[in-house]
């Protein structure tokens, strides 16, 4: 992508539930950030809770995302998110549209995981399972961030139940009720490609048995948790990364959202173990070009 196709706002990347910035100098866009700085874009990366509901974590981006314009001089901001991100984006582009140049959702849960309803299902409320989840969970929330490179002296709250009941399908009703702004009208259709001077845009893969599980991703053991949690889905069977269905990441102007890539995959997980046929951190700088294009 050449200096004058970079997008003329910067990119802020921001990671899902129980993600980082950077592990020990790995990155949770592993290859991705790179490749956009290295294609001309601006681009930083964001911390929030791991673990944590909706409205707490974007409240946490709004507050970054107001720094970053006033260091970087930067009159407004592309949101990218991924997973649970993509809801702390749109948060912020809801209540504050002037700040933000566009959100884009990459296998965003928006119209909730029903991983999440599974577990909520399964695991009653005050019995002990869910109890040692949440604090499994949790705890490794903490020691992740204290291998952090972006971390700082902020200890970000945890809280997984909350995580849990705002991922569900009912959980994320409640937040779209608050915060309609690119969702379809019809299922599997496409949202208002902008709303509030902010463009909407999303993308999302599903699970493709004699590809996903090929390549290198034989080896990649997200894979195959993938494939596990896959089993819980019920209206989108099939239809699928693992963690989210294919229909229930829309959001605006959807770009593609049967990409064959994992929930992991599409932010170029494992170490950039993937399987064959599209690479990840190049639908990353596609899009880049894409904002750039129109003018953003």
């Amino acid at each position: 992508m050449a200096m004058n196709l970079a997008p003329r706002y910067p990119l802020v990347l921001v990671h899902g539930m129980l993600g980082f910035v950077s592990l020990a100098g790995y990155s949770y866009w592993y290859g991705i950030d790179t490749a956009l700085r290295a294609a001309g874009a601006t681009v930083h990366a964001v911390r929030l809770s791991a673990v944590h509901g909706n409205t707490v974590r974007g409240e946490q981006l709004l507050a970054q995302v107001e720094a970053l314009r006033a260091e970087l001089g930067a009159e407004r901001v592309h949101l990218i998110g991924h997973s649970q991100g993509a809801l702390s984006a749109r948060y912020v582009a809801a209540l504050r549209p002037q700040w933000v140049a566009s959100v884009t959702s990459v296998a965003g849960p928006n119209q909730g995981s029903e991983v999440a309803d599974y577990l909520q299902l399964h695991l009653q409320p005050g019995g002990r399972p869910r109890r040692w989840l949440a604090n499994i969970t949790q705890g490794l929330a903490l020691v992740m961030q204290g291998l952090d490179s972006a971390a700082d002296d902020r200890v970000l709250p945890r809280d997984a139940l909350e995580s849990l009941q705002d991922l569900g399908s009912e959980g994320v009703a409640a937040f779209n009720a608050r915060y309609p702004q690119g969702l379809p009208a019809l299922w599997g259709g496409e949202g208002e490609h902008e709303v509030d001077g902010v463009r909407y845009y999303s993308w999302s893969g599903t699970l493709q048995p004699g590809i996903t599980d090929q390549g290198r991703n034989r080896f990649d053991p997200s894979q195959r948790l993938c494939r596990l949690f896959s089993r819980c889905f019920v209206r989108e069977a099939g239809q699928n990364d693992g963690m989210v269905g294919r229909f229930s990441s829309h959001l605006g102007q959807v770009i593609r959202s049967d990409y064959p890539f994992d929930h992991l995959d599409i932010v170029n997980q494992q170490l950039g173990a993937v399987g064959p046929g599209v690479d990840p951190v190049a639908v990353y700088v596609e899009h880049a070009r894409r904002l750039a294009e129109a003018g953003l």
